[in-house]
């Protein structure tokens, strides 16, 4: 079998063996072991410094030449001989179970999101399996290499396509009305009403044609940016605040990006141009203090005193939440929220990469948020999304 040279560090001999049953597509810690993707369950397994991957037929050509383990297997190899006992194919735990067996291994380490069936299944077949001690089952995906950051930029780079596409209809986009438009009046493009769900399409097929795949992009305005994760829906208006949050996935390295801007189309008033300001200078100091050492929880909860005392405090009103009621922000890489969290962070560690992302939000005036992307250096820290932030459109 031709061998390929694997990209995942060799534990010590004596670490137990390490499984992974589950497709790559939506799987990171899969991915992150293969390089390879694949969208049906498949079997990984890390022995002794070796990894294997147990593939159908139908993939295991493909993965023979892509995919980065020492071994790779045709599954039919090991299901030929059951097949013709139980006049049937085995299930994926009883072939799992049989690979194990001829490796000698009867205990595993999985992923804390390994399926109970599949557990259950494996345990009637004689193997224990069990979720890391603690922290991530690859805790080598915490520290980014440079190829990883490379792969994060051109993410990042594509996100910023899809940003100014974004932008880019807004400012060719016009007030129902023209000059005589009321205010808050519904913005047309195109000759047609310009909505949520076609300036998202604008914005989801920059990124389409560049490598990315967009899904649930956020345009949202007025009273609905008010809810931070709200998709947005109907007609656009001239005067409100809007939020564009953008996070899609490259499609040949599986890598995200995720970039969020807020803007207004026309003039903005002085309330939504000061709750704006208020955010950008929050940003400003949540991404001034990243550092190695730097302690995240302290940093977040000092931004969100700086908007308190700017006359913007977090808490609820008639039972909504309003203010900065969210993270400061995210790991980012094969997974959109991926560990560390910045808020949850004592002290920063180079190699580690965060979203920088405050918002405020209350009902009646609107939502601003603004997001960038950052990773720690020993000497600070290293902007890697490079997008204009500007009110006005």
């Amino acid at each position: 079998m031709k061998k390929v040279v694997a990209a995942t560090p060799a534990p010590a001999r004596r670490e137990p063996a390490r499984l992974i049953m589950a497709g790559s597509y939506d799987n990171a810690d899969m991915l992150y072991a293969t390089k390879f993707f694949v969208p049906d369950p498949f079997i990984f397994l890390l022995h002794e410094g070796r990894s294997t991957i147990l593939l159908s037929d139908l993939e295991v050509g493909r993965g023979r030449r892509a995919a980065a383990v020492d071994e790779v297997i045709g599954l039919s190899e090991f299901t030929e001989r059951h097949k013709k006992l139980l006049g049937r194919n085995p299930p994926l735990a009883k072939v799992a179970a049989l690979f194990l067996h001829t490796r000698r291994v009867r205990r595993a380490v999985v992923p804390e999101n390994f399926p109970l069936a599949l557990s259950l299944g494996l345990a009637r077949h004689g193997v224990t399996v069990t979720p890391p001690k603690k922290g991530l089952f690859w805790p080598q995906r915490l520290y980014k290499t440079p190829a990883e950051i490379a792969g994060l930029r051109r993410a990042l780079e594509v996100t910023t396509a899809g940003m100014t596409r974004g932008l880019e209809v807004l400012a060719a986009a016009k007030p129902v009305g023209g000059k005589r438009a009321i205010p808050n009046a519904p913005l047309h493009w195109g000759n047609a009403p310009l909505t949520s769900e076609r300036l998202r399409a604008e914005i989801d097929s920059a990124i389409l044609y560049l490598g990315g795949a967009a899904s649930n992009t956020i345009v949202a305005g007025g009273e609905q940016a008010c809810d931070p994760h709200e998709r947005g829906s109907g007609p656009l208006r001239a005067g409100e605040l809007i939020i564009i949050d953008i996070f899609p996935r490259m499609t040949d390295t599986g890598f995200y990006g995720d970039l969020t801007r807020t803007v207004v189309k026309g003039r903005a008033t002085d309330a939504q141009r000061k709750l704006w300001l208020t955010v950008q200078e929050g940003q400003r100091r949540a991404i001034a203090g990243v550092r190695s050492g730097a302690d995240g929880h302290a940093l977040h909860e000092g931004v969100k005193k700086f908007f308190k005392d700017q006359g913007f405090p977090t808490e609820t009103r008639e039972g909504c939440h309003v203010g900065f009621f969210h993270g400061m922000g995210h790991g980012l890489g094969l997974d959109l929220h991926e560990q560390p969290r910045y808020n949850h962070t004592r002290s920063f560690e180079t190699g580690t990469v965060f979203t920088v992302e405050p918002g405020l939000y209350y009902p009646g005036l609107g939502g601003v948020r603004l997001e960038d992307v950052v990773a720690v250096t020993p000497t600070g820290h290293d902007l890697l999304s490079h997008c204009e932030q500007r009110l006005e459109i």
